[in-house]
């Protein structure tokens, strides 16, 4: 392989991809410019299906408009798609405790609570960002105070309705793995005690409780000191979110002058997850796997979803810039032939989001409550940028 050809050249697809493609795509059909913020409910060819809007996603475009004018190209429209979607936010996505809706109408009418912090999570991460695309340092605080909010609502037991009743204790991996990218972005802005304080939490439990070597596995739901839960949902590996936790360490490592501690662990999640994930008869990422190697509940189980194909290709090149071993520029080889073969819509822009398990298309919508513009254009931003700094290293 010639490394620097090769990286040259995924460098300026992602980039145009990004530029031509996913942004126009939903700056032209999903950008809401009656009441603001943004739709995701959109058919193959950008047509509203329903404008109910995701709050989730106010927050993940938020941030994905300003990430790309800080890391891509300062495109004023850029930025004004990512005021849209935070004033959105400010004005109609919260209860009066300050917890965010998890779907509301198209002028901001709630219809929907739920008991994950996710919502919260986004809106933070795009506050950030865009403290840093317009030099508002205002949002930087609103941001840091949204953290806050958020490690209340987390770390104060009877806030937040548990998932299982008290015959189960739990916790899940989710929660734990998305506070280290959000504590990660907001401390691109503006630092705090508490960000550094909950990476370290994060990455702690991770490795005492969710890691379980006897199945070389990062397990999704485990007893609260980390006991194995012998049943269908506490033998879920999930190898798309454990790729993604992957990076995010890794990405944290590099922070930390390449610790060494933190690259071997996100190198090992890595390398466990991508044999978990990857399907060695059809290819590309599937959804779950049992790690007794049982059959696995979830009726989407066998399928190939945009993100997980996305979060890969992410790791993969995270995984080459901490090691230089060459494997993971060939897994990102892997990956990236068998995604972009099966995913992009040639004829309407975008990607299609739902597959088959030999990859052909389950339906053809580009959007719904989940998914929107988020995990693509981020892997194609966060691509771009690794591709770069490999390059100049």
């Amino acid at each position: 392989m010639d490394i620097k050809q090769y990286l040259t050249d995924w460098s300026a697809s992602y980039r145009s991809d990004l530029v031509n493609n996913i942004l126009p795509f939903w700056l032209e059909h999903g950008l809401d410019r009656k009441f603001g913020g943004v739709y995701t409910c959109v058919d193959r060819d950008g047509t509203l299906m329903d404008s109910t809007k995701s709050v989730w996603f106010q927050g993940r475009f938020g941030f994905i408009t300003a990430f790309a004018y800080n890391n891509i190209e300062q495109r004023a429209e850029w930025l004004e798609a990512s005021k849209s979607c935070i004033d959105f936010i400010i004005d109609h996505c919260c209860d009066e405790n300050g917890r965010m809706y998890f779907e509301v109408t198209a002028n901001g009418t709630p219809l929907r609570m739920r008991r994950y912090l996710f919502s919260e999570c986004f809106a933070a991460i795009a506050m950030s960002e865009y403290s840093i695309a317009s030099g508002d340092k205002s949002y930087a605080e609103r941001a840091l105070d949204l953290f806050r909010l958020i490690l209340r609502y987390k770390n104060t037991p009877g806030l937040l309705e548990p998932k299982y009743l008290p015959a189960l204790a739990c916790q899940g991996h989710s929660l734990t793995m998305i506070l280290i990218n959000t504590a990660s972005r907001l401390r691109a802005a503006q630092d705090d005690p508490m960000l550094k304080a909950q990476i370290d939490e994060s990455l702690d439990a991770l490795q005492k409780y969710f890691i379980h070597p006897e199945f070389k596995a990062l397990l999704e739901t485990v007893g609260p000191q980390g006991e194995f839960i012998d049943t269908c949902n506490g033998r879920v590996i999930n190898p798309g979110h454990c790729i993604e936790t992957s990076w995010f360490i890794l990405e944290e490592a590099r922070a930390r002058g390449w610790d060494n501690d933190l690259k071997q662990l996100g190198l090992q999640i890595f390398d466990w997850s991508w044999d978990w994930g990857w399907d060695a008869e059809y290819g590309g990422i599937i959804n779950f796997r049992d790690c007794r190697n049982l059959p696995s509940q979830d009726y989407s189980q066998d399928m190939k979803f945009w993100w997980p194909q996305t979060e890969t290709i992410i790791a993969s090149l995270y995984a080459y810039l901490a090691s230089g071993e060459e494997r993971y520029l060939q897994i990102h080889k892997q990956i990236s032939d068998w995604t972009y073969s099966h995913f992009p819509d040639t004829e309407y822009g975008e990607w299609y989001g739902y597959l088959h398990r030999d990859g052909t298309v389950a339906q053809p919508a580009k959007g719904n409550i989940f998914k929107g513009p988020f995990h693509i254009p981020r892997m194609m931003i966060k691509g771009y940028m690794l591709c770069q700094e490999i390059l100049n290293k």
